[in-house]
């Protein structure tokens, strides 16, 4: 063998042994997860236990950042919008419009569900597309009519606050701001705004038989009574808690255009299910006297038209939910589950307000 040729093979040899011709493989981003202390999001009376992701534990300092992040406008495209702008506090952590205005006043058309006790829910938005409040986190900042930005550029901009920087390493410890960590803090602040303790749960888990109303009471029986308001066979009432969502998805007849067809597909677009057309997500309840206008598409402007709309049975269409059906309720029975509905509100904990600074 030439001694030129021998040369460049044992080179050649040499390198491949070393994986000098190799193309290097770029390595998976590591997973972030919270530095500090784990801390425990107590469950008012009512609730159960928060349920919390082994990735994503709860710590003062991520409960913290996502509570400034959450109320923070920068993170859309133009400064104008923020989480809290369509998940407002002041508005039951919904929005009193039919549908809340994104960047430029553009609107969608589904209304803005609660974030109040989201922690419980399986699935995030009304059509369930989402897996996790973390994952939820990602979708309104890179909708084009909620505050059309990208992730990319919400890292960039965080990365250029030096206040933003010392907290997401105080949070995180050293190394670059995510959106995967914007996401996480926001979730870790979301599964705070826990709301119980209400007038019924001190009646039905409390012990305290007077506090609800002989009203309320009534309204109780009628909601739990498969054979009048049937209300629980979807809001779920548990013998130790109440989540007052089954976590599921049904058509109830809301959103029927003038040719009886439905204007939104609902959950169907997600499974591709022909029984999931115009199903939606069931909402929570609790504190529903503080959260209108109602249904997924904000149609029903008060409590009393959402009660006569199951009184009539929904609006009819091939898909409606077999659990809807007209109800024999009197004027005082619809007063009754009124009242039962308005015992719901419960109270609002502490530091889940805008925070004293940043935010914008």
């Amino acid at each position: 063998m030439p001694k030129k040729y021998f040369a460049i093979v044992s080179v050649l040899m040499i390198l491949t042994a070393c994986g000098g011709t190799k193309t290097e493989e770029k390595a998976a981003p590591v997973p972030s997860k919270p530095i500090g202390t784990v801390i425990e999001i107590k469950a008012p009376l009512g609730l159960p236990p928060v349920p919390v992701p082994a990735d994503n534990p709860p710590t003062a300092e991520t409960i913290a950042l996502g509570r400034r992040l959450y109320y923070d406008k920068g993170l859309s495209v133009d400064g104008t919008i923020a989480c809290a702008s369509c998940h407002d506090p002041e508005k039951g952590f919904s929005d009193a419009s039919p549908n809340s205005a994104g960047v430029g006043g553009k609107r969608g058309d589904r209304n803005s569900p609660t974030v109040w006790n989201s922690a419980y829910n399986t699935l995030q938005f009304w059509d369930g597309r989402s897996p996790s409040l973390e994952n939820q986190a990602e979708g309104p900042v890179q909708n084009p009519i909620e505050m059309a930005n990208t992730l990319e550029a919400v890292e960039k901009k965080l990365s250029a606050d030096a206040s933003y920087v010392a907290e997401f390493e105080k949070a995180y410890g050293p190394g670059p701001i995510t959106y995967e960590k914007v996401g996480k803090a926001i979730a870790s602040f979301e599964r705070t705004v826990l709301s119980g303790n209400s007038a019924f749960d001190k009646y039905q888990y409390g012990g305290d038989k007077k506090a609800m109303s002989a009203s309320a009471i009534r309204g109780l029986e009628i909601y739990q009574n498969p054979a009048k308001g049937n209300c629980a066979a979807c809001h779920t009432i548990e013998k130790d808690h109440a989540l007052f969502t089954d976590n599921k998805f049904h058509n109830i007849g809301v959103g029927i255009d003038s040719k009886g067809e439905l204007k939104d597909l609902g959950r169907f677009k997600e499974t591709q299910v022909e029984t999931d057309k115009g199903a939606f997500k069931t909402p929570t309840l609790r504190n529903i006297a503080a959260t209108a206008p109602y249904m997924h598409d904000g149609s029903l402007k008060t409590l009393k038209d959402v009660v006569d709309f199951y009184v009539g049975g929904g609006s009819s269409n091939p898909h409606l939910d077999q659990e809807i059906k007209a109800l024999k309720l009197s004027k005082q029975d619809r007063d009754d589950l009124e009242a039962f509905l308005n015992a719901l509100t419960g109270e609002t904990p502490p530091n889940i307000g805008a925070p004293a600074v940043g935010g914008n």
